[in-house]
Formats: structure tokens, sequence, C-alpha cells
């Protein structure tokens, strides 16, 4: 037992202390060797030795469980260090040539009655970061490999504008436009941050949505992979590499998936991490340090981990290191002090830093006050930098991450480690001579005056620099970052695979999500779109009725299936496959939208078309992951999502976390999201192929040749109904457009009885249709049936005809389509959905007649859909009262028929319908 002072005896790290001694006598003489290093060297020698055995057990794969962290030093020693290949001196003034020119950028946006502003010091710190691989490992399109993808820093942004002028593909006007994209006329500005539709010929990643871009481009690699297994394109050479901030690692995305990196090997995937130590405006750990933390979790999480704390000066010192102090201190100064040393003078340096202990005194004492405030940070050596990336690019069955430290603002006194330098945005006529002369620019002191418009600066194209920029460009396959669309050609299936669900079945009830999956799988068998259909669930494929899909499609996993599945005796057993077809993300909705945006993006990023069906429970889509949707619309991704279980009252077990209301207003949010509520299987039908041709049906429309840049969000139900076939004269233009009049009230009913149009969408429709017979039966009332196939496109469609006819007030006014449709109709309008009223509401002003809506407002509760649909007041009997209240205010019924007919039907009371039957699917 432990006494006094002693640390317990506790062994953590997983060290197998419950295995048995099969060597006492050895196993003493071991442990008698480490005390007696402890006691005659001392506990810095004794740690030294034990890293070393482990880093040999490691070569020799002992297997010994993997420590945390390792000191806060270079992970690769000088003497391991590569030769580097490129000319320093040169690509030193390429990089200050993009450093000023990014600056100027910046500030001159900031200019007096604009100051539209930007950011100035993240790519300052990142500049060596990007310059490494711009001039040595990023390859261009025109690579025999393919390419690599790079997803680069939203806030370093600048940099790359700037690089892009000296390479000649963007202009001083363009640099001039820097966050003014409209005013300066079409493509004569630049987007703020790494934008594809607004610059969809430069950008291709959106990345300033903190923490997506390292989810999104680990699935980015992974799908690199799957379309190599499957053999729709070798993928094998080509990389990508992720650009992000330490700050940035806070937000939850950002390591949530590293783990699906690891398992899945995915060494073609660099994480490269620019630790400035400092977020917008403070220390991202100020009393920890942030770069040990990551590299415990990645270290953890099983990647390969290489750290570049240290520039090349600081080598000779920890050479002299051998008591360990000076490891020691920079093991032990928390990331705020380190901040504080990069503006403090040399001086404070050696006095706070060095000279705490006599030994770390002796080491700089030859180095002079100005020596030691140089001392750089590793991510501002080309060396180290070089080295770590060449380390990465040549690791083999880990995904890599580089920690790299820097100094955000590095070169900008003004801006250097002030925890100021996001609200920092204009440099002063002083500040830019400063930088100037940091940089060694030949730029004269009468140009600097005007600080609101200090000039660019180009080489030249006789320069060495240009001559070698664009050299080295053209060794690695062409200019980066581009995004090129020319994907291959599809030939869309023809009318015979919809032809099942237009038939149409009212004995036998079927869900829109079975039906919706029926053609799904049939277009899986297309020889021409079949194999480039990617589908993608979180762990649901057997409760959307996709398991039928196991044994012949199967689960990709690249290790194919090392095991015997447990209902491996079924007919539609759980198989996975390298070769496999369907994306099974686990309990991941972010996951999985990581695989739609690599999917959906596929044709422009690798000119490989590819169809992804992305489903999910409604209510996780749009709310969950509202934010990956958002990008997949930036990044002009397509495909087709499928909010399955949708509606508040159809899914009727869950409770309200899983009782869907709202998820169609969420994606009109999304102007890239067209969304669709359809009622029947036939609806279904027409809305997969408008689909289809509209995002793949390359070549149909001369303004669009490689298609829309949409992307197809369809809401689906568990619950079966009748499906009538499809009608003889079907409105196929009014289905597409938002709406068209499924059954109208027979004409020899005569004008003498009141008139209404039911407006109803999805699961509502057998609501409305129950209603129509009610009010003909009982009320004599005449009721004209409209199935509303998407409010949200008569929304945009109302609103592009007031857009027109605002923009041109002399010309022909143009109707939006709902108005059109109900022009001539006779009678109020009652709209219901199983969605709240706001969804169906959006169309109300645009509605010529009297308006009413009933929707499912408030939260979801769990309990037989009769009950739910009588709670919330969407029922037929409530849609009856509704209607009868409506036509009393205007006359044409006694205003007791509705008070009469609410008592009646008892709409307020869900135990009316207790003993209501529920069939099928969730009931």
């Amino acid at each position: 037992m432990a006494s006094g002072h002693e640390p317990p005896a506790i062994i953590t790290e997983g060290m197998p202390t419950q295995l048995p001694d099969i060597d006492p006598d050895e196993t003493r003489e071991w442990v008698e060797s480490l005390d007696a290093v402890l006691d005659e060297r001392g506990k810095g020698r004794a740690r030294y030795l034990m890293l070393k055995l482990i880093e040999r057990a490691r070569e020799r794969q002992v297997g010994v469980p993997a420590l945390r962290s390792t000191d806060y030093i270079n992970s690769i020693p000088p003497e391991r260090e590569p030769w580097f290949p490129g000319d320093e001196h040169i690509e030193r003034r390429i990089r200050a040539f993009i450093r000023w020119n990014a600056a100027v950028m910046v500030s001159k946006a900031n200019r007096k009655g604009l100051e539209v502003g930007g950011h100035i010091a993240t790519y300052q710190s990142a500049a060596s970061l990007y310059e490494v691989g711009f001039n040595h490992f990023f390859r261009g399109k025109d690579h025999p490999g393919g390419g690599d993808q790079v997803f680069i820093q939203g806030h370093a942004s600048p940099g790359m504008y700037a690089r892009a002028f000296l390479e000649g593909r963007l202009s001083t006007d363009q640099l001039d436009g820097f966050r003014q994209e409209v005013s300066r006329g079409p493509h004569q500005g630049l987007s703020s941050y790494p934008h594809p539709r607004l610059m969809p010929d430069f950008w291709e990643y959106p990345t300033v949505s903190m923490g997506l871009a390292a989810l999104d481009s680990i699935y980015q690699a992974r799908f690199n992979r799957y379309l190599h297994h499957r053999g729709i394109k070798d993928t094998s050479d080509q990389h990508v590499w992720t650009f992000l901030g330490d700050g940035e690692m806070g937000e939850p995305e950002s390591l949530g998936a590293i783990g699906l990196a690891a398992r899945e090997e995915l060494d073609n995937l660099t994480f490269v991490i620019n630790c400035n130590l400092q977020q917008l405006d403070g220390p991202v750990r100020g009393n920890g340090k942030v770069i040990q933390e990551l590299e415990a979790y990645f270290r953890g999480a099983g990647w390969n981990v290489i750290k570049v704390i240290w520039g090349r000066e600081w080598d000779s010192l920890l050479a002299q290191d051998h008591d360990g102090v000076l490891v020691n201190k920079m093991n032990t100064t928390p990331d705020g002090q380190f901040q504080t040393y990069s503006v403090e003078s040399g001086e404070y340096i050696r006095n706070n830093f060095f000279g705490g202990d006599q030994r770390l005194q002796a080491m700089v004492r030859n180095l002079s006050d100005e020596d030691l405030r140089k001392l750089p940070r590793g991510g501002h050596d080309y060396r180290k930098v070089y080295a770590a990336f060449k380390s990465a690019k040549e690791h083999v069955g880990q995904p890599t991450v580089i920690l790299a430290q820097t100094i955000k603002g590095w070169t900008i006194e003004a801006l250097e480690g002030r925890n100021a330098t996001h609200q920092m945005k204009k440099l002063t006529s002083d500040d830019l001579k400063t930088f100037r002369d940091r940089l060694y620019l030949p730029i004269e002191d009468k140009d600097l005056e005007d600080a609101y418009n200090p000039p660019y600066f180009h080489p030249g194209t006789d320069s060495p620099e240009y001559q070698y920029m664009m050299e080295r460009r053209q060794q690695l396959g062409g200019f980066l970052p581009e995004r090129r669309v020319r994907p291959k050609t599809l030939k869309l299936p023809g009318d015979d695979v919809y032809k099942p669900l237009s038939k149409g079945n009212e004995k036998t009830p079927v869900a829109t999500t079975m039906a919706l999956v029926r053609l799904f799988r049939d277009l899986m068998k297309d020889p021409e779109i079949g194999h480039r259909i990617v589908p993608i669930a979180p762990d649901e494929y057997r409760t959307f009725g996709m398991d039928s899909m196991f044994p012949t499609a199967k689960i990709y996993s690249p290790h194919g299936q090392t095991y015997e599945a447990v209902d491996r005796n079924l007919l539609l057993a759980y198989k996975e496959s390298d070769k496999g077809q369907l994306l099974h993300e686990g309990i991941s909705e972010a996951g999985a939208m990581g695989s739609m945006i690599a999917a959906g993006t596929a044709y422009a990023t690798h000119g490989e078309p590819m169809i992804p069906f992305y489903i999910f429970y409604s209510m996780f889509g749009f709310q969950r992951t509202g934010d990956q949707l958002w990008a997949m619309g930036d990044q002009l991704g397509r495909g087709f999502l499928v909010g399955a279980t949708a509606g508040r009252t159809t899914l009727t077990g869950e409770g309200l976390q899983h009782a869907d209301g709202h998820s169609p207003l969420l994606a009109s949010s999304n102007p890239a999201a067209v969304h669709y509520d359809p009622a029947f299987a036939y609806e279904v039908a027409h809305i997969v192929k408008d689909g289809l041709r509209r995002m793949y049906g390359y070549g149909l429309d001369k303004d669009k040749p490689y298609g829309e840049d949409v992307f197809y969000y369809l809401t689906v139900y568990n619950e079966p109904v009748a499906q009538p076939a499809e009608p003889e004269n079907l409105d196929v233009a009014g289905l597409l457009k938002g709406m068209y009049r499924f059954a109208e009230y027979p004409t020899a009913a005569g004008d003498d009885v009141p008139r209404v149009q039911l407006l109803g969408s999805g699961v509502a429709l057998p609501w409305i249709r129950k209603a129509q017979t009610i009010l003909a039966e009982e009320y004599s009332v005449a009721a004209d049936i409209w199935s509303v196939t998407s409010w949200n496109e008569l929304r945009r469609d109302a609103i592009a005809a007031e857009q027109h006819n605002l923009l041109h007030p002399d010309g022909d006014e143009r109707i939006p389509f709902i108005t059109e449709q109900l022009k001539d109709t006779k009678g109020p309008v009652v709209a219901v959905s199983d969605f709240m009223r706001a969804v169906q509401d959006q169309i109300s002003r645009w509605v010529p007649n009297d308006y009413t809506s009933l929707g499912t407002d408030g939260w979801g509760l769990a309990d037989t859909r009769a009950a739910a649909r009588r709670h919330f007041q969407v029922d037929a009997e409530s849609i009856v009262v509704a209607t009868l209240e409506i036509l009393a205010k205007r006359g044409d019924v006694k205003p007791e028929v509705a008070a009469e007919a609410a008592r009646k039907y008892r709409i307020d009371d869900p135990t009316a319908v207790a003993g209501v039957k529920q069939e099928g699917a969730g009931a």
C-alpha cells in the first residue's frame, strides 16, 4: 500500500497487470535496471530510455499500447528529414508576393465608403503550409492520376486569390472586387470565402462553415475509395488534403468522423491543422496545449500524427538538451504563454522562457535577443513542412494529421499574434511600409501614402519567381483550386421502369415509401445508370424495407466481410463487400450527408455522374444536418433526399422527436432544394423521372448543358394507403409545378349546392377523399380535390412571378401558377397536410379564393394515427367541420351547421376515435 506522498500504485494506459508473470526473476532484473537509472541518472534519462524501448517495441510489432501524446517537439528529427528539392529562396519570394497581395486585397476592401472587410491574419499564418503544397504536392486535374482534392480553409481564401493573380488567372480589377459579387458586374468580383456556387469555375469545396470541411473531406476520401473498389474510376493516385484551424477543431463535426477514417484505413487523406493557438480573438487553449490535446484525439482514433512545432533554428538547441530540460520547458509552457512570446522582445523570452534554469540559460548564451525573438515556429519553416507533407503522402494504412504550429498574422507586425486579429481588417500607411520592408518588396514609399489604395505586386512574367511557379504547377498537373464540369453523358431510362407505379392498387394499400423503394430497386437494374446509383442510409435500410437489396447490391466495406453474419441463413441476410453498392453509415446522419455530398458532386469532382439516394427519418434531415445541406447546395451537389416516415401523425409510436411536421419549411429555406410531398405512387414516378431529367439529362437544355444544380427532397410516408391508378388525362405539368386537380365533383350536382376546393398533400389526400364523401352525402356540399405535390414550388413560382412583374412594370403581367389554377374555381379553399399550417400557408396570399388551412402545429406525440389526427384536428371529420365553418362565414350554409357537426364528430376529443383500428407500417 502506498505511504507518505508516494503516488498510488495504479498503472494506466491499459498495461497488462492482470497477466501472469512467467519469469519473475527476469522481470525483477528489468525493474531493478529502471530503478538504477532513476537513482543514478534521474527521471529525464529514465523517461528517454522508456520511450526508446516503446519505439523499438513498435518497430518490432510487439503491440505495446499507444501513448496518448508525445513530447512537444517535432515528430520528424533533423537527421530523418528528406532533402528539400525546391529553391527555397525563390519560394520564399513567391510567398512574400502572395502574402502582400492577400493582405492588400483585404485592406483595400475596407476602404472608406465600402468597408466590406475581410480576414487578413489566417492566410499569413498558413502561407508556408499552402505554398509547400502548391509547389510540391497538390496535383491539378491534368495530372495523369486525376488530381488531388484540396479543402482550403475558408478564411485563407485571400491567399488563394493572391496566388491566382500571380498565375494570371485573376486580374487586378477582380482582386479589387473582393466581397463585391454584384455591384461590379457579372464575374468581376470575388466571393468572400470558398463558394463554388458563386465562383463555379474556381472553388470546389465550401469550407467556411466551421467543422464541415473535416467531416466532408473524410467522406470525400472514402467515396474516392468507393469509386475505385466498384470499378467506376481509378482513384488510387488521388489524395485529399484538408486545411483546418486549431480553433475550428472545437466544432464537434471536426472530430466526429475521424474514427471512420482510421477504421477504413484512408491513407489517401491528410489533415493539415494550422495551430496558430488563436481562435477569432483569443487563445484556443490558453491554459492548456491544443496540439497535445489534438494529438491525443487523433492517436486514440488510430491516425498517424506528425507534429511540426519548431523551426530549424531550434535543432541546435535541442541537440544540447542532454538532460531534457528544454523539452520539459516546452512540454509545460501553456499555449497562452507561447502566444505572448510571439509578440514579446528577445529579452523577455530570455528571462521568462530560458531564465528559469541555468542549463537553459547556457544554451542561448551565444544568441542575441534578436536571435531569440526570431526563433521560428515549425509551420513557417519550409523544410520542416516539406518533411511532414512527404511523410504523410508516403504513409500507408492510416490517415495522417499534421499539427503545425504557426503565428497568426505572421509577417504583419500590426497583427502578429494579437488577439484582435479578426477585427483588424485595415492596414495603415505605416503598417504597409513595415510589412513591405519585412517582405523586401520593391515598392516606393509614395505608393503607400494612400492606405486605402496600395498597389498589388507582380514580379513580371519574365521573372524567375513567375517562371518557377508556373513550371511547378505544370509539373503537378495544372492550377488549383479549379472546378471542372465535364461529366460523362448518361442515357436515362425510358418510361417502362416507371409503369409499375402508374397502375395503382386500391385493394392492397401501399405506403409511398415502399412505392419509392420499388422504383429505386428497378432503377438500380437499369443497364445505363443502375451502377451509378448510390444508396445511402444511416443504419435504417431494414426500417425502410430495403434489406431486399442486401443479397445483390451488398453493403460497401473496404475490408469485405470477414465474419459469418448472424442472419446468414435468412434470404435477405446482411452482406458486405468491397464492391458493395450500398453505403450503410451507421447511426450518423452527418456521415450520411458527407457521402451524399461526395456522391452528388462526383459529376464535377471526378467527371463521373453518380446518383445518390439518401433515405432517412424525415425529422433528422434538414433539422439535424441543415448546415451540410446548405453546403451541398453551395457545392452544386445533386441527387435525391428521401425523408421517409414523414408527417407529424404518421409515425405513431416514436413521440415528438421523430414526428416531422416542419421539414418542408426547412427545405424551403435552401434555394437548391426542390421539395415534393407526393400522395400516390404514380406521383412519385413522375417526380423521380423529372428529377433525373433536370439533374442528369445532359444536353437537353442548351442553357444548362450539364443539368441543373439542384437536389430533390421527397417526403414519403410509412402508412399504407389505397393507390389509385394514374388518371388517363393526368396534368403532368401541373403535378411537377406543384398542384393538379385530382378529382372534380360531378357536374351533375349543378350550381345550386355550396362548393369548396380541398387542397392536400401527401398522406392528407385520403383524409380529403373521405371528407369529400361526407360533405356530399351528409351536407350537400360539392368539393373538388387538388393534389398539391409541392407547396414550396408553388410559392417559389409565385415569388418569381412577382419579381418578374417588378422588373417589367410595363410588360405583360405574369400570373402565379397557383392563382392561374384556382382563378375559375368556385367556393373557398381548405388546405391540409400532415405538416404545420405554415407549410400550406406559404401560398395563401396568391390564392384568389377565401382561404383557411389545417395543420399539425405543436409537438408530436405517440398514439394511434386516428388519435393523433383528431388531436391536431386534421382528420376527415375535422376537415368537414372546417369546410362548413368557412362556408358559414360566407353565408353558403347556416352557422349552426358547423357547430352541430363539431359536436357530432367530437373533433376536440381524441377518445372519440379510440376504437379505430390501425394497420400496417408501424401500427
